[in-house]
């Protein structure tokens, strides 16, 4: 079939750039919304409503606009590769519901808490936002999980069962991304708060981490078994060479990530921002990872990018588009930042 395909020109280039800006906005929503999420799903373990209400004010500012990258690349999925979406969706629809109504459970509790009229109503809120935190992170990696592992396809449709999505490798997952979101949120509070908080903070980062890395281990021991791709890739040579830098660099940010958090000080400045910083990186060569898995497919084992890619004339009308909107997302994002940078105090609020 493909090599009928017209991959020359536009018709080579519109979906390959496509396909590097949907993921690089996945992407950013992993990195951006997964320490708000790692934040609720630390709740549990901050008793004191002082605590949580910094950890809460440290991500007030940014927590609705980390979201917009998940609205991007759904939307850029739905636009640029209806073919794969039409696959994709039916075989996740349990899993992506729930993780919606998750995150619309989370978000009416974030700003409920603080219109509460007492301590315990106000307790019972911020459960509602620790739960709806859990619920979203893990469906998030049971939808992963259940895409890498295989959708069965026929022809042009999806062919699978209604639960095919939950299988043993999809929980693992989403435990993964649980654990690796509380690993992220814990590194956010390294950086963003001092004092008991920060000193808790550091305490939480150490058996999240070891857990996140755990998890890589096993994630990537099983991978190569999933498909044989994944397999010709990792385990065959010379693809092997190609591919033997991730692991590499995983295992240096590892030792560097618990180097840098043995030597905190709490004393503010880029001491607290490492573990955040390279906790970010270890994300980033996962999903490198995932790319090497899985490229140029973008159903696995059924459709490459330009297979389930739309005609060149819309793909090239929406990349103007997304010439106009994606650099002022990024602006924008970069301001809020910059605005809201250096340490989350007690007397800081939110209204």
């Amino acid at each position: 079939m493909e090599t009928a395909m017209d991959l020359t020109g536009w018709a080579f280039w519109l979906p390959l750039i496509w396909a590097v800006l949907i993921a690089l906005a996945v992407f950013f929503y992993v990195c951006m919304d997964g320490f708000d999420l790692g934040i609720g799903i630390l709740f549990p373990f901050m008793r004191e409503k002082a605590e949580r209400d910094v950890a809460v004010n440290s991500v007030a500012p940014v927590w609705d606009g980390n979201e917009t990258w998940l609205v991007l690349g759904g939307g850029g999925l739905l636009a640029v590769f209806p073919l794969a979406y039409a696959v994709v969706l039916p075989a996740l629809y349990m899993p992506l519901i729930i993780m919606l109504l998750g995150l619309i459970f989370r978000g009416v509790a974030f700003e409920m808490r603080f219109r509460a009229e007492n301590e315990t109503q106000q307790l019972w809120w911020d459960r509602a936002f620790s739960w709806g935190s859990m619920v979203a992170a893990f469906t998030q990696g049971i939808a992963l999980g259940a895409f890498v592992q295989g959708i069965e396809v026929r022809g042009r449709a999806y062919a699978g069962g209604w639960w095919d999505w939950l299988t043993p490798f999809s929980v693992l997952t989403g435990v993964a991304l649980v654990v690796g979101y509380g690993m992220l949120g814990a590194c956010w509070l390294l950086w963003k708060t001092e004092g008991p908080l920060h000193r808790r903070a550091v305490r939480l980062a150490w058996p999240f981490a070891l857990g996140t890395v755990a998890a890589i281990a096993l994630v990537s021991a099983i991978m190569p078994f999933l498909q044989p791709s994944f397999a010709e890739r990792w385990l065959t040579f010379p693809h092997l060479l190609y591919a033997l830098p991730v692991p590499v660099l995983v295992a240096f940010l590892v030792w560097r990530f618990f180097h840098a958090l043995s030597r905190d000080t709490g004393q503010g400045g880029m001491a607290d921002a490492w573990p955040f910083i390279i906790a970010l990186g270890l994300f980033a060569l996962s999903y490198a990872g995932l790319g090497v898995s899985m490229w140029p497919m973008i159903v696995p084992s059924a459709f490459t990018i330009w297979q389930a890619a739309a005609p060149p004339s819309s793909q090239a009308f929406l990349l103007v588009g997304a010439a106009v909107l994606i650099p002022i997302i990024l602006a924008y994002t970069g301001y809020v930042y910059w605005l809201f940078r250096g340490k989350v105090t007690s007397e800081s609020g939110y209204h």
